[in-house]
């Protein structure tokens, strides 16, 4: 096999798509009949020099996938695979592999590269493979470029692979000395400093101790700015790359180095190429995005217990900082609107502005004046489009106060641009400024209203006239629309919005049907508008809403009855009918809750339920969350009703929940069945068999993504309270895997913020569970069954108050667990909750909480225990 392994590989590139296929089919085979031989015959083809280079190419990348996966359980299915393979075989492919990185062959090294940090990711945490480090080092020494390009490289990926924990600081220190000496301006090979700053990138999260201390510190800034300054310009955005890094990782650690950053990021937005010229742009974004989070994390108060103070780096830099980024506006594309992904320098400047004026507030506004009536009414479209960019980016931050008055005199000025400018890069942002003035300075919480009853006709007028304007412009229209609706969605009876809604809608509709609907996100933008404008509407216009109801219904008929499209058509197809399921949603939710439209919409729902059931049998992932989600409404809205529509629905429900691979289906179909609980209550009782088997397989399967576990739990709870003492039959299933989940939940180790929101949100949905279960059986005869549990119910809710990490939800939920537990076992429970710590300490803390809600929960919980305690 080894001989014609490399023909397979070339094979498996061929453009004839039956040799491909054959080739491919081949390869799986002799990995499923001998995996030791084949990770070896891969490894001899990309070491071997004699072997063509894209034989060698692909055997790299065929090794890699046999190590590594995206999705986690298969990730660890392929590591465990590796560890139990033979010890020499092991050795012999990673000799092979170490071997590779003095290939003459570029890119033989570079996956070679990779291939070693896999299995490094693998072997360094089960303490194995202890001499690699060290090998790799002794590269460095090696007089030929390539080696320590390759070297250099291999390390970096090995910082991404690895956790800082598994390398001892020693080998850490070892690993900096070298990429940093690598990066020095006396290396003579610039493909080695590149391969150098690249590698730091990935190790700067290793570096802990050595940014603690000064001298490594400045030393490793000096080489980082240093390589900012180099002839080759992809030395120069990686070392920016590395800079914006650090400002993330070690803000704390920056103030002596600002004023040479600021000279150097200078120098690059105003003369250097694009790529370094964002990357620089980018350094002062994160400084913001840091001291945003640090601002809002202590409210601007900085007292003993903040882990980091704020240097007020971007305050001490405006007056420099904001003509260098008034500068980049001017420099626009001709055609960035038109293109999805663009981003240039402009755009990357008008967005660190945004960010600056949310650090700075009000300071930011006198700095930008000046700058927009200067260029507002200039005749190059270049200087009013970047004029009008500085004014919407700084719409969020300043306060209204400051801000009012400019916007006051603003506003007729931009209606008129957006109506009249020849330009249509100048539209567009016309448009978008309006939005943000909608977005930040309109609704309830502004005291001074900025549209009047005299302005809003006019606005209303620029805005559908400008919905029939090329796709960009139409669409950013829309989206100002959006916000202005938005902005009277809590307005009660009288919205100014009322008298104009047919002509709203009719306009919105006339959108969703234009020929270039499809381009720059036109028709999705319209129908989000669309949904914005039912969701504000009043009573006084709910007749409109319920006219609205057979045209949405038709046109999503009308995409069912479409025949035989090709791939492209039905793309597009499905992006509608999802449109057309969401914006369906809104409508059931808008009008079933309301009395007053509730009968009327009732004579629709047959039909809606039918078309529903017909878009589940296209089986698209996309159309089937907004489906699922449409029904969820549709159930909360006609309640016992639902239950006629159970029995053709059920198949989908229950294809949903054993969606593994589209997850958000699965956790979207599990919310729904929390709807059906609510909206059915005891009459759910026939499909509750087929359901908790669902979801009990669904919570024992390592294929299903995690964050769809927590609402699972939380399901339970829905299910108990919907059926009673009727869920006796599932407590010996349900309860041990509660148990079993709490007991990780409660001690688990979070070392993140991702870790500890999930586990968070893993103990809600526990204790959701519990509190459904509890309020299930009350008052029931068989109270008794839930004896055995309390005990572990209660040492639950013990440790998670001896762990201090819950947060407010969990606290909620959690004193509402022990209210239920002793609202329902009473007296027999009283003995266990005195003994526990969380009836005294827990209880205190709730009641004298600063949150309405945990402390209305306390209140409830307190009255519960003493009757149960006294009883």
């Amino acid at each position: 096999m080894a001989m014609e392994v490399t023909q397979i590989l070339l094979n498996a590139q061929s453009v004839d798509g039956s040799v491909r296929k054959h080739a491919e089919e081949s390869l799986k085979q002799f990995q499923e009949q001998n995996l030791s031989a084949f990770l070896l015959s891969l490894s001899n083809e990309l070491v071997s020099n004699e072997k063509p280079v894209d034989s060698r190419k692909l055997a790299g990348l065929v090794l890699k996938n046999a190590l590594d996966a995206k999705e986690q359980h298969r990730k660890s299915e392929l590591a465990q695979r590796w560890l139990s393979l033979d010890i020499t075989v092991k050795a012999q492919v990673k000799a092979c592999l170490l071997q590779t990185l003095a290939s003459p062959v570029p890119d033989a090294r570079s996956t070679a590269s990779q291939v070693i940090a896999k299995i490094a990711g693998i072997e360094l945490p089960q303490k194995q493979w202890p001499e690699l480090i060290g090998s790799l080092l002794s590269n460095i020494h090696q007089l030929q470029p390539h080696v320590k390009q390759a070297t250099l490289e291999t390390l970096g990926y090995l910082c991404e692979e690895v956790s800082p924990q598994v390398v001892d600081q020693d080998q850490v220190n070892k690993i900096l000395t070298a990429v940093v000496q690598g990066m020095n301006a006396s290396e003579g090979s610039s493909d080695v400093r590149l391969a150098a700053t690249r590698a730091l990138y990935n190790a700067l999260g290793f570096a802990q101790a050595n940014f603690s201390n000064d001298m490594e510190r400045d030393y490793i800034m000096r080489v980082v700015c240093e390589a900012t300054l180099s002839q080759e310009v992809k030395i120069r955005q990686s070392a920016f790359e590395c800079l914006v890094a650090i400002s993330s990782t070690y803000y704390d650690k920056l103030a002596s180095y600002m004023q040479d950053i600021f000279t150097i990021t200078a120098k690059a937005v105003r003369e250097d190429e694009e790529p370094v010229a964002l990357q620089a742009i980018e350094f002062w974004s994160s400084i913001c995005d840091e001291e945003i989070d640090i601002l809002d994390e202590y409210g601007g108060d900085f007292t003993a217990d903040s882990d980091i103070p704020c240097y007020y780096f971007i305050k001490q830099a405006l007056p420099a900082l904001v003509p260098m980024l008034l500068e980049t506006l001017l420099k626009q594309e001709e055609d960035q609107d038109q293109d999805e992904g663009a981003w240039n320098l402009a755009m990357a400047g008008g967005t660190c502005l945004g960010l600056v004026a949310r650090t700075v507030g009000d300071d930011i506004v006198p700095l930008v004046m000046p700058f927009i009536e200067e260029n507002i009414t200039k005749p190059d479209w270049r200087q009013r489009e970047a004029a009008t960019y500085a004014f919407g980016s700084i719409l969020e931050g300043p306060s209204p106060d400051k801000l009012t008055p400019i916007v006051h005199v603003a506003l007729s000025f931009m209606l008129t641009a957006l109506m009249n400018d020849p330009n249509n890069h100048v539209k567009d942002t016309t448009a978008w400024t309006l939005g943000r003035i909608f977005e930040f300075l309109h609704g309830s919480t502004v005291e001074t209203p900025i549209i009047t009853p005299e302005n809003c006709q006019q606005i209303l007028t620029v805005l559908l006239q400008s919905m029939k304007d090329v796709p960009n412009v139409a669409e950013k229209a829309c989206g100002a629309l959006y916000f202005l609706a938005q902005g009277y969605e809590d307005v009660g009876a009288a919205s100014p919005l009322s008298p104009f809604y047919q002509n709203i809608i009719q306009a919105l509709l006339t959108v969703t049907h234009r020929e270039d609907a499809g381009e720059s996100r036109l028709r999705t933008a319209a129908y989000e508008t669309l949904n914005e404008i039912v969701r504000c509407s009043t009573d006084e216009t709910a007749p409109i809403v319920m006219q609205l109801v057979p045209v949405i219904m038709m046109e999503l008929h009308q995409t069912l009855e479409a025949q035989k499209l090709s791939s492209d058509e039905r793309e597009k197809q499905n992006e509608l009918q999802g449109l057309l399921c969401g914006c369906l949603q809104v409508i059931i939710q808008k009008l079933g809750a309301a009395e007053t439209t509730k009968y009327g919409f009732m004579q629709y729902t047959d039909q809606i339920m039918d078309l529903f059931l017909r878009v589940f049998a296209c089986r698209n992932a996309t159309v089937h969350e907004e489906a699922m989600l449409a029904i969820g409404a549709l159930a909360y809205a006609t309640g016992t009703n639902f239950l006629k529509y159970m029995q053709g629905f059920y198949p989908y429900l229950e294809m949903g929940l054993q969606n593994f691979e589209e997850y958000q289906v699965c956790a979207i179909t599990v919310g729904v069945v929390g709807d059906l609980c609510r909206a059915l209550e005891d009459k759910i009782l026939p499909f509750c068999d087929g359901i908790m088997t669902q979801l009990l397989k669904d919570l024992s399967s390592n294929q299903l993504h995690r964050s769809v576990k927590p609402p699972i739990f939380s399901c339970f709870g829905d299910i108990a309270l919907a059926i009673g003492e009727n869920f006796e039959k599932y407590l010996i299933y349900a309860m041990p895997m509660l148990q079993s989940a709490a007991e990780l939940s409660a001690h688990a180790v979070a070392d993140d913020d991702d870790v500890l929101e999930y586990t968070n949100q893993l103990r809600n949905g526990i204790l959701e569970a519990y509190s459904g279960i509890l309020q299930g059986f009350k008052s029931s005869p068989k109270t008794q069954l839930l004896m055995p549990y309390a005990y572990h119910i209660l040492q639950f809710i013990d440790t998670l108050y001896s762990e201090k990490d819950m947060d407010d939800a969990v606290m909620k939920t959690a004193i509402g667990v022990l209210g239920d537990l002793a609202d329902t076992l009473g007296s027999h429970v009283g003995p266990l909750i005195n003994q526990s710590v969380s009836s005294k300490g827990f209880l205190e803390e709730c009641l004298s909480s600063d949150d309405g809600l945990i402390k209305e929960s306390a209140d409830w919980a307190k009255l519960a225990i003493s009757r149960a305690v006294s009883g």
